[in-house]
């Protein structure tokens, strides 16, 4: 960090300059949208395309284009869907469509030692891939020694993500320990940086008040229940809920479902998320069903030709609302048109379990 400090001392530095005042973002909360857990905020517009109506108004006979007519398309379809939730009398319920995080990366800093599990030289291509088979969002590492990434992948990763998606968001996964970082992040004009809780302890606040003063988001990765209850104190809006110790280097497949019950309800300002390990259709269903938001998958879909199955299993399906997660109704799921589907979910451990927490 001494040396990128050196080399970003120039007052005209952009990165500096991303640090020193407030800037405002060409699509804020870009994040948190591409998360699908946006709380309403009556004086925001979320349409994207609310100013093509005007102008078809102004134009008169102008025919509509091709995203113009997908975009009414989609409209109908959203609209079939409610109404088929209010035949199957959930008109009351706040359904939730989770969210398909993908991890680019070349190697994981959770198996050291092993060698690079995906070989790829552009990061940018493996990212516009994900983003067009459905992913929400994509975490680019640029830490070379722990993720086999660099800084320029970040770049070259959010030209390419915006071309091929409008919504999607980009998160610089780094090891962030200064807060120079903040400002690479910024200046490469990325939607949001990790944040890990055991690596920043108690500068975590320190960090989230730097980052929102800069105009970038953040998801901060806990592990034990006291970390996820430090982040929801700093009022941290994005919590990963991770299964890998980062400090005894060690998995605990069912620390994410455990901690699932510390968060606030469906509609609620806090999104959770569950990664680590997460390697097949039927654990993404587990952490769903206990009321998590989505999942954050790397080496799984990594080079395998069952990442389109693994993006679907998520995207394809309605879920309870969170407050019903720890009911006993984990078997039941929906797809997109309400309509009651199987899931094998079991062996869901009790919240009342002596070994819930660590």
């Amino acid at each position: 960090m001494k040396g990128v400090r050196a080399q970003h001392q120039s007052t005209a530095d952009p990165v500096k300059m991303a640090m020193s005042y407030a800037q405002e973002t060409a699509n804020p909360m870009r994040l948190a949208k591409a998360l699908r857990r946006l709380h309403d905020d009556p004086f925001r517009n979320d349409n994207e395309n609310d100013n093509s109506a005007d102008e078809e108004a102004e134009e008169g006979k102008e025919k509509l284009s091709e995203e113009e007519e997908e975009e009414k398309v989609l409209v109908k379809e959203e609209m079939a869907r409610k109404q088929k939730l209010i035949d199957n009398g959930l008109a009351e319920m706040s359904m939730r469509r989770a969210c398909f995080c993908v991890d680019i990366k070349r190697k994981s800093l959770s198996r050291p030692g092993e060698k690079p599990f995906c070989r790829f030289d552009n990061a940018a291509m493996v990212s516009e891939a994900m983003v067009r088979l459905g992913a929400d969002v994509v975490f680019v590492n640029v830490d070379y020694m722990a993720y086999g990434g660099d800084i320029s992948e970040l770049k070259s990763s959010m030209t390419a993500v915006r071309k091929a998606s409008k919504t999607a968001a980009v998160v610089m996964k780094d090891i962030v320990v200064d807060e120079i970082q903040l400002g690479l992040a910024k200046e490469a004009g990325c939607d949001g940086i990790l944040l890990i809780a055991s690596v920043l302890g108690p500068a975590l606040d320190n960090f989230l008040d730097l980052a929102t003063t800069i105009g970038l988001e953040t998801i901060v990765e806990c592990h034990t229940r006291n970390e996820v209850q430090r982040a929801l104190d700093a009022m941290a809006t994005n919590i990963l809920v991770s299964n890998y110790d980062r400090i005894s280097q060690q998995y605990h497949p069912e620390q994410a479902i455990k901690l699932a019950g510390l968060f606030p309800g469906s509609g609620g300002p806090i999104i959770c998320l569950a990664g680590g390990g997460i390697e097949t259709p039927d654990q993404m269903k587990r952490h769903l069903a206990v009321g998590y938001d989505g999942v954050v998958v790397g080496k799984a879909v990594m080079g395998s030709a069952k990442a389109p199955e693994f993006i679907r299993v998520v995207r394809d399906r309605s879920l309870l609302p969170a407050e019903l997660s720890q009911w006993g109704l984990e078997d039941v799921e929906f797809d997109l048109d309400g309509n009651p589907m199987p899931g094998p979910k079991s062996d869901i451990p009790n919240p009342y379990d002596d070994d819930v927490y660590q």
